[in-house]
């Protein structure tokens, strides 16, 4: 008496909702309210497609097809089908969208963009999925955050937190995938960031928008690898502080986690920070440049000669993306670097020698940074 009505009902309205495509429901988008200060849904689509093509440019995906699914993404909100079963968003898109003859990637988009508030370990199925997922979750971030809606606490009514915390998993997938298929990544996260702001009309959102909102989504990506409780706060600290991209963080983590084991370790990072604080005492930016006419004999010349050696396998195995071996590389200059710190007084009385061996710092500085912030490791 109960579930034969309410099939019956569902069965109606499919039927009925299959009598209009729905390409020919998009115009009545401009009639929904979407937010009072976002515009209407209409609006919201026309930023979403642009996003969603200019991500699969970047991800190796259709955007013809890309747009058309952020198209018609949201069409669905007017069947009679959705309005009795607010749940099956998404999904009867996909349905009706395969009726209607659209491509099957596209369908499936459709269908994909709901997936994980219902399953959080489901997931996008196709690079098309993934540009629609990526478009629609960085509107609604840049959107929401931008009119100054961010979450406060334990509110986030608009669920911001979930939807960096899926940016962030998109990211990884993509950056995995390439990394597979010796590619290089294109996605990034700030260029993400400044083109789906400049789909807002211009003064609408606030001016720290992208900024504030890059720190957010680094914070989430932070709180979540801590929360895992498989890494050590000041490793990630370590590796977030450095604003690396999104895909790269787990990879960089694993690696500042094995040199942290390594006997050289603290004393390098030790020595890390004591530079960082002497280039922050000086007037002005210190360029990372040796002089090597300049260098004078002994522990200064070593620690130039050992910079010199180990930057050779530290740029090759940066260059193939193998952080591990390239911090493990850096353990060879601690005696090099401690004798330095023993025996040589950066503040030379000839400014050209003080000038040079800031460099030398800096260039130390440099190396010992590109992974992470290993000063974050010291004691």
């Amino acid at each position: 008496r109960v579930v034969r009505p309410r099939l019956a009902d569902a069965k109606f309205f499919f039927d009925q909702d299959r009598k209009k495509k729905l390409s020919d429901r998009v115009a009545g988008l401009d009639k929904v309210v979407y937010h009072n200060k976002l515009g209407s849904q209409g609006e919201r689509v026309k930023r979403v497609q642009a996003i969603a093509e200019w991500v699969a440019d970047r991800i190796g995906a259709d955007s013809q097809l890309a747009g058309r699914a952020a198209y018609l993404a949201k069409a669905d909100l007017l069947t009679d089908m959705v309005g009795e079963f607010p749940e099956l968003q998404g999904v009867m898109g996909g349905y009706y969208a395969r009726h209607d003859g659209e491509d099957d990637l596209v369908a499936q988009a459709i269908a994909d963009q709901y997936l994980l508030q219902r399953d959080h370990n489901e997931g996008a199925q196709n690079l098309v999925s993934m540009a629609l997922d990526i478009a629609d979750r960085v509107e609604t971030l840049i959107g929401i955050w931008g009119i100054g809606l961010r979450p406060t606490g334990e509110k986030d009514p608009f669920a911001l937190r979930r939807h960096a915390l899926t940016l962030i998993n998109r990211f990884e997938i993509l950056g995995l995938a390439a990394f597979i298929g010796s590619q290089e990544m294109a996605l990034d996260l700030t260029e993400l960031l400044e083109f789906s702001l400049s789909q807002f009309p211009v003064g609408l959102l606030s001016p720290e928008t992208l900024l504030d909102l890059r720190t957010f989504i680094y914070e989430r990506q932070h709180n979540r690898l801590v929360a895992l409780g498989e890494n050590r706060v000041e490793i990630v600290d370590a590796v977030i502080s450095m604003y690396p991209p999104l895909h790269d963080v787990v990879a960089r983590i694993r690696a500042v986690s094995a040199f942290a084991q390594l006997p050289e370790a603290p004393a390098l990072a030790a020595a890390n920070k004591r530079v960082g604080n002497i280039l922050k005492k000086v007037d002005g930016a210190v360029e990372a440049k040796i002089n090597p006419v300049l260098l004078q004999p002994g522990e200064e010349q070593a620690l130039a000669d050992a910079l010199k050696s180990v930057a050779a396998r530290a740029d090759s195995a940066w260059a193939n993306g193998q952080f591990e071996e390239n911090l493990k590389a850096l353990a060879a200059l601690k005696d090099p670097v401690d004798a330095f710190f023993d025996k040589v007084m950066v503040n030379h009385d000839d400014p050209a020698i003080r000038a040079n061996r800031l460099g030398l710092l800096a260039t130390l500085h440099q190396a010992m940074n590109r992974v992470a912030d290993l000063s974050k490791l010291a004691a």
